[in-house]
């Protein structure tokens, strides 16, 4: 592999390109317009081949809108405008194929090789994945034929995102006839530590097939999924050549001297696979193909390998998953409810890092129990940001609540109700905020309390996306302090960060005083929501690995606590999904049930 050969790919080299691009879901029309751009782009950089993300043409995840006729027939038609603009290069796409049976139409999550103004050939994707946030089942059938393509005499296997990670599939099927460069098309959503389990699956291909392997991925944020890209190449020895930067729109580039690679390939053979096996795969099948490279092609830059640490990358995709949300829903100007606590204030920062501090209210509602502290810090915090505060003291609709509800809350305890007539009262204000001005309002819930219920359902819940959703309360001080190192400046207070958090809705409350320490809540709540583990389970790995004594008792209140508040779950905004599970498409569970644990 070389990286700044200037020669043409007739010399057995052949220049390839990952463009790692953004697309927005349903925007036939636009994606195609981008699709053009980035082959333009890869054009001017001298490539040969261009690859790009996984459905590119519809976006993705394009969930039921493949089930309109009209939505599959613009895409297609995109997909024939697209390769009629193609020339010397040859470029492929993701899009979503049809054919009619007798039994009604079959969809594929295909991708289409485009040149010469030609779809020369088409790959349908053969394993659909169907866990997790992905039900691919739903909408598509699998493919059965495994093209190879072969470009100026160097043979490329074309496949798509899950076909790579079974340990025997399409590539196999490629490799075994012939190819020596496995481009693979994907939609790879982002989870903390996702990167490395993608590079261990590229790196792993190429080695154990002894070829050249290019991962293109896409960037941005849709709905509850965000995408970090890492696009990379990975070389016929297992190593990891180069990568895309993350969260970030780019053009990973290289020359791939397939020829060289050769007589160490045919004489490699990592395990034996069946004529039986390959076949239950797909058939192959040969296209041929000449690509007029130009005689002097630019000098490449040498690869790089991107890295980043786990702070920076959940800061990252809560920074893209929210200015896209808002970009793609239309939404100039948010507001957030900023109570001088740490949610609101890793929130209002997430905010002004995504689309700026203009675009950006902060509104404090004080109550006749918010602190001094927590509006001086609202206040600091604000300044700090160069947010806008609003201040809209709460009291005359508390007090008007509790007024219109005396007579029927007569002879009772005051309790739970009054505390979150507080919440509803702020959750009011916010909402008619967000009506008047049409902004969008962004929740401050996080992950603790989305899965403990501690969140009022249509108060502080009430609003349209939920930044910190998937976020743990531990992780949010962790991202506090990152944010502070990030700089300039310290924008979150210290005085916020080390402050016992509360909700304010009483006298003296404090979270703990309802909740176990948010070290112990959040292990839990990790074990029983990403790790699945029962609850007996926990108990014992409790009893074998924790030293801070967390009881039998106080796990089982917690894992009751899951229970009893996926109605409120339900109702939720959506939000960024960063870790292995998030509530929402992650997870599933009926709300009326008698499963007793």
């Amino acid at each position: 592999m070389t990286s700044d050969n200037g020669s043409s790919g007739s010399s057995g080299t052949l220049r390839v390109a990952a463009a790692q691009v953004n697309t927005n879901v349903g925007d036939i029309d636009g994606n195609a317009r981008l699709i053009e751009k980035w082959i333009g782009l890869s054009q001017d950089q001298g490539a040969d081949l261009v690859a790009f993300p996984e459905l590119t043409i519809t976006g993705y995840p394009p969930e039921d809108l493949v089930l309109y006729d009209n939505f599959i027939a613009a895409n297609k038609a995109a997909l024939n405008r697209i390769a009629s603009s193609v020339g010397d290069i040859v470029a492929v796409v993701g899009f979503v194929d049809s054919e009619e049976t007798p039994t009604g139409t079959k969809l594929f999550n295909a991708a289409a090789v485009l040149h010469n103004r030609k779809v020369i050939t088409t790959y349908r994707k053969i394993h659909l994945p169907n866990y997790g946030v992905f039900d691919e089942r739903r909408y598509f059938t699998p493919g059965s034929e495994c093209p190879v393509l072969s470009i100026n005499g160097i043979k490329v296997g074309i496949n798509i995102c899950e076909d790579i990670w079974q340990q025997i599939g399409p590539s196999e099927v490629q490799c075994a006839n012939g190819a020596q460069i496995i481009v693979n098309l994907n939609s790879s959503p982002y989870e903390s530590g996702k990167q490395g389990d993608r590079v261990n699956i590229v790196t792993d291909l190429s080695r154990r097939n002894r070829v050249y392997t290019l991962y293109t991925n896409q960037i941005g944020g849709q709905d509850e999924l965000v995408f970090d890209g890492g696009s990379m190449l990975a070389g016929p020895d297992g190593e990891l050549l180069g990568t895309s930067p993350r969260f970030d729109e780019s053009l990973l580039v290289a020359d791939i001297d397939a020829a060289s690679m050769e007589s160490s390939r045919l004489q490699h053979q990592a395990f034996a696979i069946s004529e039986e096996e390959l076949d239950a795969i797909g058939q192959p099948s040969a296209i041929d193909m000449t690509v007029a490279s130009s005689p002097k092609r630019p000098k490449l830059q040498d690869l790089s390998i991107h890295r980043l640490g786990r702070h920076d990358a959940v800061y990252r995709a809560l920074v893209l998953g929210t200015r896209d949300y808002l970009k793609k829903t239309g939404f100039k100007k948010v507001a957030v409810a900023v109570s001088g606590g740490i949610d609101s204030a890793i929130v209002t920062a997430i905010a002004v890092d995504a689309i700026g501090a203009e675009n950006v209210v902060g509104v404090a509602m004080p109550s006749r129990y918010s602190s001094p502290g927590s509006i001086t810090d609202a206040e600091d915090l604000c300044s700090r940001l160069g947010v806008e505060l609003w201040n809209i003291p709460i009291e005359p609709g508390h007090s008007a609540s509790e007024e219109m509800l005396a007579d029927v809350f007569q002879g009772t305890e005051p309790g739970l109700s009054e505390e979150n007539t507080q919440s509803r009262v702020r959750g009011n204000l916010m909402m008619s905020i967000a009506n008047k001005f049409g902004w969008l309002i962004l929740t401050t819930g996080n992950k603790s309390e989305m899965a403990t219920g501690y969140a009022t359902l249509y108060g502080d819940m009430a609003g349209a996306y939920a930044v910190i959703k998937d976020v743990p309360k531990t992780l949010v001080y962790e991202l506090c302090e990152h944010r502070n190192q990030r700089g300039p400046g310290s924008p979150i207070p210290i005085a916020i960060i080390d402050k016992p958090p509360s909700a304010e809705l009483r006298p003296d409350q404090l979270d703990e005083d309802s909740l176990p320490p948010y070290d112990q809540l959040d292990r839990v709540i990790h074990m029983y929501i990403e790790e699945r583990m029962s609850p007996d389970l926990i108990i014992q790995n409790e009893q074998t690995l924790c030293k801070d004594g967390t009881s039998e008792t106080v796990i089982r209140r917690i894992i009751r606590l899951i229970d009893i508040n996926e109605y409120k779950r339900r109702q939720s905004p959506p939000g960024p999904k960063i870790t292995g599970l998030a509530f929402g498409k992650d997870r599933r569970l009926p709300i009326a049930s008698g499963w007793q644990k």
